[in-house]
């Protein structure tokens, strides 16, 4: 791949491409992986594919303002995303440890990005260059656009807009906002020709000239001093009520999700306007995004791979939007139920372009999204329920289930010359599955599309843990290892089921982890990683962490904060191994529960205290051996 293939990174690139100067430079705490998977690539490949100029500054040196000033000044705004992840989740583990390596940064390196990344960047960009408007988007920005919960801080923070001090946030999936704010910084001409291109509105005399934000443009925030002129909205509790008060914070995070209508927020100085999310793609646009000339490729200035890049550069996206509702997923507050798919037209023109690639040896690794077998909408309403979950501990009775469409494109995708098999891996919903009369899926799924295992997530067995993660009954999942059992061997294959499972989720007690550490050892499962609850912005459950409260119904819900209590449920669920059964025979006896401790039970018991190499003084000598180390002499 060639420098010119990519948007430029460089002085040099910029000028070579663009003369008269770049309308947008995009920020991003990621390193730059021209794919459709990296929502800085897709930003700015759709604003080019509309005729706006844009370039790149990945991970840029944050520690002055100088490296901002790279690609020089932006004609229109600068766009700034932390990368596909919070950076806070980039960097620590849900014990806050650092981690040692960042997936999304070259070779592996860890320390490419500040924690909040998206503030610093801001905060940098307009020393760079005052008043060129500030954009923010990309995940981080999106799941902190109000007042929220910081488990890293402990404390509720401020929506990002104001931390950050941005003109405008984007929210959700952002190629439809980010085309409109861009048309309203520079409207087309009569010509037809981008106003950008001819000098048009640049950033700096922008505020005066247009009045401000363009503030009716759906998937977005925007500060305001007061609500003139503001109809038909609802107001949240202010950033100081759910500062103080848990239970106005609960309402203000249910009446958030509901994200029908103009939602406002007091902060401390003005107010805080989110418009309701931008509609879903259509099928056709999902193409054409897709159609984009993406390299799939990392920008040439790089000389040691992405390791995130190896997870999907031979996987197709055929869908986004989920209606699962996990209560500690955030897919919901960010892309929404709606389900947004691709063609099977599009999908097949992707895996033929695989076959040609040098490093593709026949294997699809996925085809999917955030759940891999929801390629339709829930129901026939034309938007889902705001208050109701389309699925989880309970199924909704309009719920309409159907795997025609998805069979059918792996079908297609099977005989698609030079791939020899396609995997499905980004995740089954096996309630939704079992839901299904129609057992085809189930059974082609066994018979073409497992690597031997097959990863799924019950996430715990406790049907009361399962209510609050808003994930189907234990029996449900039961079911489905018996059927995926009986089809696996009816196609003469051997293969597992690797089930995702959590501990410390709120609502979970000792009790509750000691009853999947007794399910797992019935099962014979020895899960070789586990995962704590992470309590990440935008979600059910950090709101039940923080709180102490369902939002769902005002109860009060028992969370496991401690570090201790932690460390315990984490070791039930490796029982087995023997540097946790000190932490085991801990837990169960503050439950209680000595009669798992024994021979054959859940642990075996603690082993006699012995003292070291005992050597038998010899006659007439009291003294004990030297060798014998100090505190371990045999009693």
């Amino acid at each position: 791949m060639k420098y010119r293939d990519f948007p430029p990174m460089t002085a040099k690139e910029a000028q070579a491409r663009y003369l008269g100067g770049l309308d947008f430079v995009l920020v991003s705490g990621d390193a730059y992986v021209d794919h459709p998977s990296f929502g800085a690539a897709v930003i700015a490949r759709v604003l080019m594919g509309q005729g706006y100029s844009v370039g790149v500054i990945a991970q840029p040196d944050w520690k002055s303002a100088e490296d901002f000033r790279r690609l020089g000044r932006p004609k229109l705004a600068f766009l700034v995303t932390a990368g596909n992840l919070d950076s806070m989740v980039n960097h620590y583990t849900a014990g806050k440890r650092p981690r040692s390596e960042d997936a999304y940064s070259e070779g592996g390196a860890a320390g490419k990005r500040p924690d909040r990344a998206a503030i610093v960047y801001a905060n940098r960009c307009r020393q760079a260059y005052p008043g060129v408007p500030i954009i923010l988007g990309g995940l981080e920005a999106s799941l902190r656009r109000f007042a929220h919960y910081d488990y890293w801080d402990d404390k509720v923070r401020h929506s990002m807009l104001y931390d950050a001090g941005a003109d405008i946030l984007v929210y959700g999936m952002g190629e439809r906002a980010i085309v409109a704010i861009a048309d309203a910084f520079a409207p087309l001409s009569e010509g037809g020709r981008r106003r950008s291109r001819q000098g048009g509105v640049e950033g700096e005399s922008w505020r005066s000239q247009r009045g401000g934000v363009p503030k009716n443009i759906p998937g977005t925030c925007y500060q305001a001093p007061n609500l003139e002129g503001l109809t038909n909205y609802e107001l949240l509790p202010s950033f100081s009520e759910v500062a103080g008060d848990r239970r106005k914070y609960a309402a203000a995070f249910m009446a958030q999700l509901q994200q029908g209508k103009v939602l406002v927020q007091p902060h401390e100085k003005g107010y805080l306007v989110a418009n309701p999310p931008a509609a879903p793609l259509t099928t056709t646009e999902m193409d054409a995004v897709s159609a984009l000339p993406f390299t799939r490729k990392p920008h040439p200035v790089y000389t040691k791979p992405i390791p995130a890049l190896a997870e999907v550069e031979f996987s197709l996206t055929s869908s986004r939007g989920c209606f699962g509702g996990c209560s500690f997923c955030s897919l919901t507050f960010h892309q929404g139920k709606s389900i947004s798919a691709r063609s099977h037209d599009s999908l097949l023109v992707e895996a033929k372009a695989l076959t040609k690639s040098p490093n593709f040896r026949g294997y699809i690794h996925d085809v999917g999204g955030p759940t891999a077998n929801f390629r339709a909408p829930a129901c026939k309403k034309s938007r889902p329920c705001p208050n109701k979950a389309c699925i989880g501990y309970r199924k909704c009775n309009k719920l309409e289930v159907s795997h025609s469409d998805y069979v059918a494109l792996l079908r297609k995708l099977r005989q698609v010359p030079g791939v020899k098999k396609v995997f499905v891996r980004s995740g089954v919903r096996y309630d939704y599955a079992l839901y299904d009369p129609d057992e085809t899926f189930l059974r082609e799924l066994t018979r073409h599309h497992v690597s031997g295992q097959l990863k799924i997530a019950p996430e715990h067995i406790a049907d009361r843990v399962l209510y609050y993660m808003n994930k189907p009954p234990a029996e449900l999942y039961e079911r489905f290892l018996l059927k995926y059992r009986k089809l696996s061997e009816g196609a003469g294959q051997k293969q597992y089921v690797v089930p995702y499972l959590m501990s410390s989720h709120p609502g979970c007690t000792l009790g509750d982890a000691i009853d999947l550490a007794l399910y797992l050892k019935k099962s014979g499962h020895r899960p070789e990683q586990v995962q704590d609850f992470y309590p990440t912005p935008g979600t059910l459950s950090t709101c039940m962490y923080h709180t102490g409260l369902d939002p769902r119904t005002g109860e009060e819900v028992y969370v496991p904060r401690a570090e201790r209590e932690k460390r315990l449920q984490r070791a039930l669920m490796q029982y087995y191994l023997p540097k946790n059964r000190s932490l085991v025979r801990e837990a169960l006896r503050l439950a209680g529960r000595e009669d798992l401790i024994g021979p054959g039970k859940l642990v075996p018991p603690e082993k006699p205290k012995q003292g070291g190499n005992h050597v038998k003084p010899k006659p007439g000598n009291k003294k004990p051996d030297k060798n014998i180390r100090k505190g371990h002499r045999a009693k």
